[in-house]
């Protein structure tokens, strides 16, 4: 009897993902299990969604509405992390895709691994490291459709970038209690 496939929960952040992405991040999430749930949070009233619109009827994303309450905060980032949370404690998934490049998901992402469950997250390059470093798997927006390969350590002698990032752009590995133990970034 095989196993069955894992439950991911796809949440995205349409403030800050590009909508041209999708197909490439679906398939990406398609190797980790199946996107039962598919959401997307936006105030889809504003012209700057307008991309996201075909695309979500195509790809059987739900929109979810989130007007913006006050100018400067961001309302939709708080419903998906309210549904996170309602999800995690009322189905039985396996995992979490947040596509997003906003580090304010971050304590989020440690609560979800917190109960176990993988976190898969994509953003774009400008992605803040700690939400990116909480990440089970992280994979950069830019480097999909092309070869899969991990980010290397930092810390391992991986080669830098300009902007002081690690030089591949692919997949980070999460890291083993031991070599948390030894960021000293991380420590501090």
């Amino acid at each position: 009897m095989s196993e069955p496939e894992k439950r991911i929960a796809l949440l995205i952040d349409a403030d800050n993902a590009p909508a041209s992405k999708i197909d490439e991040v679906l398939a990406e999430v398609a190797r980790y299990g199946v996107a039962n749930v598919r959401r997307a949070y936006g105030n889809w009233k504003s012209p700057r969604l307008k991309g996201w619109e075909s695309v979500l009827h195509e790809y059987a994303i739900r929109p979810i509405q989130q007007f913006a309450y006050s100018k400067g905060k961001n309302a939709s980032d708080m419903a998906m992390v309210i549904d996170a949370m309602d999800l995690l404690y009322a189905r039985n998934l396996d995992g979490f895709a947040i596509v997003s490049s906003d580090a304010d998901f971050t304590p989020m992402v440690m609560r979800l691994l917190t109960d176990g469950v993988k976190v898969y997250g994509f953003g774009e390059k400008k992605t803040p490291e700690p939400f990116v470093n909480a990440c089970s798997k992280f994979t950069y927006l830019e480097a999909l459709g092309q070869t899969h390969a991990s980010v290397p350590d930092a810390e391992a002698g991986a080669e830098q970038a300009p902007s002081g990032q690690v030089a591949s752009d692919e997949v980070r590995p999460r890291k083993n209690s031991a070599e948390l133990r030894n960021d000293t970034r991380l420590v501090k």
